[in-house]
């Protein structure tokens, strides 16, 4: 079993003033990830189970729905997406893989929501997976009783590689690709679901993909302007503009962020879950995301590579990926994080 995340009195003190009591409403609403639920004092539980396959699980993305007390957490290894209540410490499938494999998917990795009640999930790299159709689709659009509303593969040639998603001020859905430079939009218009590429990796000072994984996490910038997005692999944060998609570089001086993966917004603080370094480095934004400075730098447990996270009720919900498994355990848990000691 896994050791709890260390709740030292440096993380604690960290977390409370400058992550989660950061939270405006105004800034978090109708946003896919960061500061949902009410806050009404009650305790969480120290963790929640991710019950898996028998075979082994490794997941990944998290999304809190916004104004609920249940948060979404995706299996990269089936598709399966699962359903958690704050106040029950076990989640349940919300959609097994049995009805991932009928909507095309076999893999998932970052999900939102939206005040809908809408879930949007992220494919990886579904479309390249074995015993991929070979039209298979790259995201997916649910309501909240689990009917499937739009399967859309990317209008793209190629692998892609859909990590992490984010809702807009918009309503539309944003999407990355860690094998190209390149967002994608997911949007309801006329009546029909469509995708198109939003901002190009061949645009005008856009980032350089580098090798391994380049765009990843993406949240929602402070002014409800922009993007924020990481690249995993130069450890850059960038800022794509919403009325124009075009990409600028935000000035973070010497903070390393390598292996960035999952982004939390608060207010101005933004928090990057660097998966294998085991740390969380907290930056504060100026308010137009044009750049950020080091507040912190939180190490978690070594025994532990977390990947993506939300937060709730003041607490930071911390999905344990187990991607550094061979074979992977059948259960894993989403750790909670609480603002007070």
């Amino acid at each position: 079993m896994r050791h709890p995340l260390r709740r030292s009195v440096a993380t604690v003190l960290l977390l409370a003033p400058l992550v989660l009591a950061a939270a405006t409403p105004a800034a978090a609403r109708d946003r896919g990830h960061g500061g949902h639920g009410r806050d009404d004092g009650r305790e969480l539980p120290a963790a929640f189970t991710l019950s898996g396959d028998p075979g082994g699980s490794q997941f990944e993305g998290i999304a809190v729905a916004p104004g609920r007390e249940v948060f979404y957490v995706t299996e990269t290894t089936g598709g399966e997406i699962h359903r958690g209540d704050i106040d029950n410490a076990r989640t349940q499938v919300w959609i097994d893989q049995d009805d991932a494999l009928r909507d095309g998917r076999l893999a998932a990795a970052g999900i939102a929501t939206d005040r809908g009640g809408r879930v949007y999930v992220a494919g990886g790299a579904n479309r390249t997976q074995p015993g991929a159709a070979a039209d298979a689709p790259d995201f997916w659009v649910y309501d909240d009783d689990r009917e499937l509303l739009a399967a859309l593969r990317m209008p793209v040639d190629g692998p892609v590689f859909l990590n992490d998603v984010v809702v807009g001020p918009d309503g539309a859905a944003y999407v990355t690709d860690s094998t190209s430079p390149r967002l994608f939009r997911i949007a309801r218009e006329d009546g029909d679901w469509r995708a198109t590429l939003w901002a190009a990796p061949d645009a005008p000072g856009a980032p350089e993909q580098g090798e391994g994984f380049g765009l990843n996490g993406i949240e929602v910038a402070p002014d409800g302007r922009a993007l924020v997005v990481v690249t995993s692999n130069s450890g850059e944060l960038w800022r794509y503009d919403l009325a124009t998609a075009a990409p600028t570089r935000i000035d973070a001086g010497e903070v390393d962020l390598t292996s960035g993966d999952g982004l939390v917004v608060q207010g101005r603080t933004l928090v990057v879950v660097r998966n294998f370094p085991h740390v969380l480095t907290v930056l504060r934004l100026d308010r137009h995301a044009d750049s950020a400075r080091l507040l912190a730098e939180v190490p978690t447990d070594p025994e532990r590579v977390f990947t993506t996270a939300d937060v709730v009720q003041r607490h930071l919900l911390l999905v344990d990926s187990q991607f550094d498994e061979t074979p992977p355990s059948q259960d894993s848990e989403v750790v909670v994080l609480p603002s007070r000691p």
